[in-house]
């Protein structure tokens, strides 16, 4: 199916991805699962583990980046 003929309407004519107004749209409830690999030296686990990264405390920023709303 090409682009024009998208039954996705978050695309436009040239297969762009652009925002939709969903305002009008019923709520509904929705799930998403996600999993994930990361893969680091030994060293910088520690280095995260420890708290003593030179950038401070990475797992507790890494905790609170979600929470933090976009301006």
């Amino acid at each position: 199916m090409s682009a024009n003929n998208s039954p996705l309407t978050h695309f436009d004519a040239q297969g762009q991805a652009h925002m939709v107004d969903v305002g009008a749209k019923a709520n509904t409830h929705r799930v998403a699962v996600a999993t994930g690999r990361i893969r680091m030296q030994a060293d910088t686990l520690a280095l995260i583990q420890s708290g003593t990264a030179k950038k401070g405390d990475v797992l507790g920023i890494a905790r609170l980046a979600p929470r933090k709303p976009v301006t």
